[in-house]
């Protein structure tokens, strides 16, 4: 158990609306009052440095089981420590997929350095025919339920699964591309899609599956949180949808606040995801999004791949990229300092909002609560070097960007799980 006095850290809590210079005390991994007697306890000094919640980020792939040279639930769980996170929801599109309680008892039983909370299948193998048995998904442990990687194209199979989401409490999460516009597109128009004669894969594969899902929140009620938004119409019509009240979220992707189709460089699958790279009138409409509310969380979409797999060129090449050590410092960069986004707003697009689309309470540096925080370095450069990762995957298109903001110590459930105490 972590024990350790914060001296004159800059305290970022949105839970609380606090934003101020303060000392935290930790004793034996627990969070102590103002003023608790803290004789006898290692001491840092961070000043210039801030301390948060623990972030979580409600979208990962962590390989396992099915492709443990890729990504292993425990080279994840260190990665994400290394970034910041504390609790992190893996997708269910493994092999075999998701869609049973032993695969979520596997998810959770490992001692890992961060808290997984799984997330389970909406339909049978992520077929897309057939509903699983939500309820006893629920019943295991599932976070949420979601075909990730694939969207539930059949209306009456994602209404009836929206129905029994809601009565078990959960929410749906979609993967929202209509496989017959996307075809077999991988890159929105551009440069570099022109050069190498890529196949376009259009907006409105996105924008239709967002409408459609949209109408199904809304005859279902279900709470519904739509993955990865790439396209300024979809952030059009989330936000449409949010003034007329409906339970309907969406998420912003590291890589699609910092990087636009026009700058992808050359043919190189490390730029290759899903949805792809918008415009950059997407990005402008998506950085706004975050801004005016419309998009109330950040997440990563970490997308591991042996390099082999990523060095076969664009159209060959996987799609999904990595983003648990990188996001932290490409989101300060896109949203703090191009935007001057407000600290107590990043902070809950890392914490806040992530956690009410669970259900669960918001994280919070609350006195008699198990330490779960970061301390981030806002001021000194570093470079994004894939070879030091904790991943075991390397296929970021961040590779020699110079970025700030850097996790220093991550405390999860009272334990340091990264950085050193002094």
């Amino acid at each position: 158990m972590t024990n350790l006095v914060l001296m004159n850290a800059r305290v970022i809590d949105p839970a609380a609306k606090r934003d101020e210079n303060a000392t935290l005390i930790i004793r034996d991994g627990i969070l102590q009052p103002r003023g608790a007697d803290d004789a006898g306890l290692p001491r840092l000094d961070a000043t210039g440095l801030i301390a948060a919640p623990g972030f979580w980020d409600v979208h990962v792939h962590f390989r396992d089981p099915g492709n443990a040279l890729a990504e292993t639930r425990r080279s994840g769980a260190e990665a994400a420590a290394a970034g910041g996170f504390t609790h992190v929801v893996t997708m269910p599109n493994t092999s075999p997929a998701g869609d049973s309680p032993d695969w979520l008892r596997e998810q959770i039983q490992d001692a890992l350095p961060v808290k997984i909370l799984p997330s389970a299948c909406i339909t049978r193998g992520r077929q897309g025919r057939e509903v699983a048995d939500l309820e006893a998904l629920a019943a295991a442990g599932a976070s949420a339920f979601t075909d990730d990687g694939a969207m539930v194209v059949d209306d009456d199979v994602m209404r009836a699964a929206m129905l029994r989401a809601k009565a078990a409490g959960k929410p749906v999460m979609d993967h929202a591309v209509v496989p017959a516009i996307a075809q077999s597109g991988v890159i929105r128009d551009c440069p570099a899609a022109r050069r190498f004669n890529l196949p376009i894969f259009p907006a409105e594969a996105e924008t239709e599956a967002v409408r459609r899902d949209i109408r199904l929140c809304r005859e279902t009620g279900c709470a519904t949180h739509i993955q990865h938004i790439s396209c300024a119409g979809s952030v059009a019509a989330l936000r449409a949808a949010r003034a007329e009240g409906l339970p309907v979220t969406g998420e912003a992707s590291p890589h699609h606040l910092a990087l636009a189709a026009e700058e992808i460089p050359g043919d190189d699958g490390n730029y290759r995801m899903n949805p792809p790279l918008g415009t950059r009138a997407d990005v402008r409409a998506i950085r706004d999004g975050v801004l005016d509310g419309t998009l109330t969380l950040f997440a990563t979409d970490h997308a591991p791949h042996t390099a082999e797999a990523k060095s076969k060129g664009f159209l060959q090449a996987p799609f999904g990229v990595i983003g648990l050590e990188t996001a932290v410092g490409v989101t300060w960069k896109a949203m703090v300092e191009e935007e001057r986004m407000p600290l107590l707003d990043w902070v809950a697009c890392w914490t806040v909002g992530p956690a009410k689309l669970l259900g669960q309470p918001a994280p919070a540096l609350a006195s008699g609560a198990s330490a779960d925080l970061v301390l981030i370095d806002p001021r000194t450069p570093w470079l994004v070097r894939p070879d030091t990762f904790r991943s075991r995957s390397r296929n970021t298109p961040f590779a020699g960007w110079t970025l700030r903001a850097r996790p220093v110590l991550t405390v999860c459930q009272g334990r340091t799980v990264w950085g050193k105490l002094p």
